[in-house]
This record gives C-alpha cells, structure tokens and sequence, in this order.
C-alpha cells in the first residue's frame, strides 16, 4: 500500500495528541488509523484520494469485522476530522459532501440504565455492610461499594474518580473538573458516600489520589495506562457482581452514569439541571442519554390519547 498525505497527516495528529498529554484521544485516533490502515491493506481499493464510495466501502468494512454502529461512527468522525486538517494544511483534494452517505452520527443503540429496583439492591448491598451481602467475595464488595459510589456522586464517571486528588474534598464537599469536557463541578458529598469513600479510599501518606487506581504522576502516558487497566478488571468484576446478585443487566462503570441520569429524568428532573450536575458540554448530550425514555413517554401519552377516544360516549346523530 502506498502511503498518501492523508495517513502521514494521521499519524501528526496523533504525534500532537500524544505530545498534548492527550492520551485518550491519541488512543482513540490510532485505534482508527490502525483499522483504515488494515482495511486499505485487504480491500486494495483503485483510489489515490479520499471519495464517497471509499468510505462506503469502510463502512462495510467495519460493519463485516462486527463494529457496532457506535464504533463505525467513531471511525467516521475521526477520519473525518483528520481529513480537515488535511483540507486545511493543503495536503488533500476538498470532494463535495464527503462524508454524507456514511454514519457519523451517535445514539443510544440500547439501554444502559438500571431499572430503580436493581439500583437499590446494590445500594444495599454496597452500603449495609457486611451482613447484607455474605455472599460476595472481598473484591465484588469493593466493585459494589465502587458501582453505589459513582452513582451517589451523580454519576461520575469512572475516569474523573481515578484522577480525584486528596485535596479535591473539603469540608465534606467534592471540586473538580471534569477531564472530558473541563468543567468544574461541585459536589456536596451525601451523608451514604462519605462511607463508601472512607472504604476505597488509598492509605498512602505518599500519593496525591484519593483512590489506589493510579501510581504515576498525572496526564503521563503511564497514568493513562493504569487507568486503562483498573477500568478494565473494575468493569469485568462489575459483570461478575451482577450475576452474583441476579440482576439481569451487563454492569460497567457506565451504567452508573446512566442509572443517575435516568432516574433524575424519572424524577421530574428538567434535563438542564441533569446537564449541569453531570458536567456535559451541551443538553443535547443529555437529551442523548435520555431519548430512549422520551420515546416511552410519547408512547404512553399516543396510549392514553387512544384510550380517551374509545372509551367516548358514542353520539348520536340529529333526528336518529
């Protein structure tokens, strides 16, 4: 395969990114250029640039190698974005409307919330000691304790509480700032957290993290790479949690994230305050999680309207 300007300006972007300390997304920009790579390498497509039928034939690339639509879009919008700052640097042809037959787009493929009943099983079991769950190992008690202390937190994500510092709580309030989208938040700790915070948290005078995920010094590729690991046993221990109490769900750190925002939805919470507790860049990213239930409450309202009508008095007609 013959390299091109697009793949060397691929792999400055992820030279840039990797220099910034932006470890996750060099991550996720390799991933893409690793997978473009390999489908040019098999395909042997007969193109020197970039067209709409090239991309359609890496979409069903992805989709054969069993890429959920999810992760197609991904792929998309990286190669996209790296096909920008191509265009911008003068190193490719600009082709009209490039990426408008491919998927770029991002929704829920399925739920992810627990329903209320599975999440109270696990606050008891994360937070009533010992005594309410005997059954679980050592380790799927901190999974447990770990799960019920993410969503007391409004659903912090696992990557924000990895990188809390000892520092980040006073007074019995957490500060930080989100490491996706950078805002700060401020979190009055509840009075069931500050136990399971006690439980986790790392006893080495030495470290600044609160939690024993990370060893190395902050936004270093190692960091990235320790973290990367504890979220991948916590998320396995969280699969084996779930089986061990019965709950009918595939847990990850994830689905704390979920279960907060749906249940503040199912609350009467407005999505504005759901955005804004959550720490998302825009609404739309909340509308996002909660648009599976949006459409549950349209259908419900679509039943009742039904339901309204039939159940009418039948009139009848002047002169009958």
């Amino acid at each position: 395969m013959t390299d091109s300007p697009l793949l060397t300006r691929f792999r400055h972007t992820i030279a840039e990114l990797r220099t910034g300390s932006r470890w996750g997304s060099a991550h996720v920009y390799q991933s893409t250029y690793n997978m473009f790579t390999l489908f040019l390498r098999l395909e042997c497509p007969d193109f020197e640039h970039l067209s709409p039928l090239l991309l359609k034939h890496f979409e069903g690339f992805l989709r054969r190698r069993g890429c959920r639509w999810n992760t197609v879009s991904t792929y998309m919008r990286m190669l996209r974005a790296v096909y920008h700052r191509a265009l911008d640097a003068g190193e490719a042809v600009y082709v009209p409307r490039l990426f408008a037959h491919v998927h770029t787009s991002v929704g829920r493929e399925c739920k992810k919330a627990l329903p209320p009943a599975d999440m109270a099983r696990l606050l008891r079991a994360g937070t009533g000691g010992d005594e309410s769950n005997p059954g679980l190992s050592g380790r799927e008690r901190r999974s447990c304790t770990l799960f019920c202390l993410m969503f007391l937190l409004r659903g912090i994500p696992f990557v924000d509480l990895a990188y809390l510092r000892k520092t980040d709580i006073r007074n019995s309030v957490l500060r930080y700032r989100r490491r996706k989208t950078h805002q700060p938040l401020i979190v009055s700790l509840p009075a069931e957290a500050g136990a399971l915070l006690a439980a986790l948290a790392r006893d080495t005078p030495s470290s600044p993290y609160l939690l024993p995920f990370l060893n190395s010094p902050e936004d270093t590729e190692a960091a990235y790479r320790e973290y990367q690991s504890a979220l991948r046993r916590v998320n396995s221990d969280l699969v084996t949690l779930a089986s061990r109490l019965g709950i009918d769900a595939r847990l990850s750190t994830y689905t704390a994230r979920h279960t907060w925002a749906t249940a503040a939805y199912h609350c009467g919470v407005h999505p504005g305050i759901i955005s804004e507790a959550m720490g998302h860049s825009s609404i739309t990213v909340t509308e996002t999680y909660l648009k599976p239930f949006q459409y549950e409450r349209i259908d419900r309202a679509n039943r009742q309207v039904i339901d309204f009508v039939r159940q009418s008095p039948a009139v009848l007609p002047c002169g009958g």
